[in-house]
């Protein structure tokens, strides 16, 4: 988290944070050289780091930059500094398009309209330059306390003259055209279903489809039709519906061409609301998206890899603003008065009521159908070879010709460091670490740098030379003109130092910054020219500042043996910590488990990582069977269960030794070790054997 106070660019001071979301937090800022209030959103600490996150984020800024609109969030400036990658855009204090209609349930069919034409124009002006938002939905609308649409996060879009083709939807599933979901060419139309959808939450108070996961939500939009917005709000005007249906066709052709035709179709809503002006083309070979086994399978896992994208960049608190500062009457009939397009369409023009119709009921032979899906199939084949062939031959795969190794004309080359402001000893200890000689071609007075030190190099900083080259400088011999000495700034905060820098009637330039294991973050490490040196007021400052102990990836050790997981820690920076043992039935003995932090994650140097190890598959537990002989059957079986056991067969047999109703024997026998639920087998005395009477001699039984 970027601190309050903070200064950005040396001009963008950091207000407080209002907003985060996926990649970049966002805050409010002041930008003290126009003296106005901004938004400044901040690319994430743990994402800063990573080149293709970086490369996104700047790609957010270079496509919305250049667009300057009403009813779009302008973006300012883009930069980076002390190793935050920012953007500063128009602020703009109001609600999320989302969080609105979730305050109102539903909206007005006027309401609805009026959102929409605001939020078509500024998604016009995009597709008139060329570019395509790819992540419209309700959270990427932003409605002003004044009322003003304005459409926000372009964190995905590209120039479509750059000719990409897109790789999986990143934006809300929810919102995602069929062609996105599939990871297809996306275009102004792909914008044009993601409005639709937006139009039928705002009608409707939900999406068109939901599901349990992103994955379920995907497929539902390829093969699902959309449920009419009349199923779920009767009184929605049967013109809006049909704009909602056309804007939602699966199949691209039949949806509306541009944002101009959809705002002409929108306005023409307000003044015939059960018009039947709606035209969407017939189906003729096209149907619902066909989607294979396979692809069902990319899908799967390109959003299970893209996930962690799907939250939103400008998610503002909604603890700011109170629910009475947007009126339900905000959006009333006074903003699109219907008498304004009176004029557009005559008594027996296309704009007269002619009551609702139904759907269009064009049907299509379904051998012809088969035969058009097969060639489609074809068809689409033959174009991802031409791609792949095309991509392969760009990035170097197929070579034809001689091979040319590019690698050769920079080898042996350095880059130049910046010496001006250094002593002549410390340049050239400077130029000798990175293998160059240097040579003073001349010592001349200087206004800006004190005796002694490089106050100008022949060869630019930045430059690539060969190793062993030398480079020119000049020498100050004297500091002429009004003397000031640098104070020692080192260990103050970068916005502190600049302030006693420039108090001393110093220009400070832009700050360096560099990994210091002993310097605390945005703290100053120190100046060129250093302190106490003697320089102009023409002199221009730079501070050295730390970007704090320099960051080590988490290697991932999971799986690996002891040894080797403390070897892989050690080699990445790392300290092994406490180590536990536990049985593991799924990991083999000696291996580790688990660990504390997670691989990929970025730390700092000397962190500890503890770890678990398997002990192998935990033994199976022995139990001794109880001492249940001579006790009662009740008794038997209470210490049977008692001890993890189960009672088996139980058999009824006479004894002479042991009194009825007690256990004469078990098996396994008393002592035995057995497995946990072994069962017991029981013999119950039934008492003493019965003797048959004595037989006398004359054949009389005696008592």
């Amino acid at each position: 988290m970027v601190k309050d106070g903070i200064y950005l660019g040396k001009r963008y001071e950091v207000l407080s944070k209002i907003g985060a979301g996926g990649m970049a937090d966002v805050y409010k800022g002041k930008d003290h050289m126009l003296n106005r209030y901004v938004a400044i959103k901040v690319l994430k600490k743990e994402y800063k780091e990573d080149d293709n996150f970086v490369r996104k984020f700047r790609s957010e800024a270079q496509a919305a930059a250049g667009l300057m609109n009403p009813n779009i969030v302008n973006v300012y400036d883009v930069g980076e500094d002390r190793g935050l990658y920012y953007m500063v855009m128009e602020l703009v204090e109001g609600i999320t398009l989302k969080d609105y209609i979730e305050k109102k349930g539903r909206l007005s069919h006027k309401e609805v309209i009026s959102i929409a034409i605001q939020m078509c124009t500024g998604i016009g002006a995009a597709h008139n330059a060329h570019i395509i938002h790819r992540d419209i939905k309700p959270q990427n609308i932003i409605i002003s306390r004044d009322g003003k649409v304005k459409v926000t996060d372009f964190g995905i879009a590209k120039a479509t003259t750059s000719n990409t083709i897109s790789s999986n939807a990143m934006g809300s599933v929810h919102y995602t055209s069929p062609e996105q979901a599939r990871g297809g060419f996306s275009d102004a139309k792909s914008d044009v279903y993601s409005i639709g959808i937006t139009l039928f939450e705002m009608a409707t108070g939900e999406v068109p489809f939901d599901g349990e996961s992103t994955v379920a939500v995907a497929i539902k939009h390829l093969q699902e039709e959309i449920t009419p917005p009349s199923e779920i709000v009767p009184d929605i005007p049967y013109s809006l519906e049909q704009i909602i249906l056309k804007c939602t066709q699966k199949n691209a052709e039949r949806r509306y061409g541009s944002t101009t035709e959809l705002i002409q179709d929108l306005k023409r809503s307000l003044v015939d609301p059960d018009g039947d002006f709606v035209v969407i083309p017939p189906l003729r070979n096209a149907d619902t998206v066909i989607i294979t086994d396979e692809e069902l399978d990319d899908i799967r896992s390109s959003y299970d890899d893209e996930d962690e994208y799907d939250e939103d960049d400008y998610d503002y608190d909604d603890d700011e603003y109170e629910d009475d500062e947007y009126d339900d009457d905000e959006y009333g009939d006074g903003e699109y008065d219907e008498d304004e397009y009176d004029d557009e369409y005559d008594e027996d023009g296309a704009g007269a009521k002619r009551g609702r119709k139904g759907k269009n009921s064009d049907e299509v032979n379904p051998r012809m159908n088969k035969i058009m899906k097969i060639l489609t199939i074809v068809v689409v084949v033959i174009i991802v070879f031409i791609l792949i062939f095309t991509i392969g031959k760009a990035a170097g795969i197929f070579k034809f010709g001689p091979k040319i190794n590019t690698e050769e004309t920079d080898t042996g080359k350095v880059k130049v460091p910046d010496i001006v402001g250094m002593t002549e000893d410390d340049a050239k200890a400077a130029l000798k670490k990175k293998g160059l000689g240097m040579k003073v071609v001349a010592r001349k007075e200087s206004k800006k740098y004190e005796k002694g030190t490089v106050s100008e190099q022949k060869t630019e900083a930045g430059k690539k030379v060969k190793k062993n080259s030398t480079v020119e400088v000049v020498v100050s011999s004297d500091l002429v003109g009004d003397e000031i000495t640098v104070p020692d700034v080192s260990g103050m905060s970068e916005a502190d130092a600049q302030r006693a820098l420039e108090d001393e009637g110093l220009k400070v330039g832009s700050s360096e910054f560099v990994y210091d294991d002993n310097v605390a973050e945005g703290d100053v490490i120190g100046t060129t020219p250093s302190a106490y040196a003697k320089v102009t007021k023409d002199t221009e400052i730079i501070m050295k500042v730390s970007k704090g102990a320099e960051k080590k990836t988490v290697p991932d050790i999971r799986g690996m043996s002891e040894s080797a997981a403390r070897d892989a820690l050690a080699n990445a920076g790392l300290s092994a910590g406490t180590v536990t043992y536990d049985y593991n039935d799924s990991v083999e003995k000696g291996n580790v488990v688990s660990q504390s932090l997670n691989g990929g994650k970025k730390v700092s140097k000397g962190t500890t990582v503890d770890f678990a190890v398997s002990s192998g598959k935990k033994p199976e537990e022995k139990i001794s069977v109880p001492p249940v002989t001579g006790v009662s059957e009740s008794d038997a079986r209470q210490l049977i269960s008692n001890a993890g056991l189960s009672v088996g067969t139980v058999t009824y047999q006479a004894n002479n030794n042991v009194g009825a109703g007690l256990v004469v024997s078990c098996d396994p026998g008393v002592g035995s070790s057995v497995s946990k639920g072994t069962k017991i087998n029981l013999v119950i005395s039934t008492g003493p054997q019965q003797q048959p009477p004595a037989e006398n001699p004359d054949g009389e039984y005696m008592e």
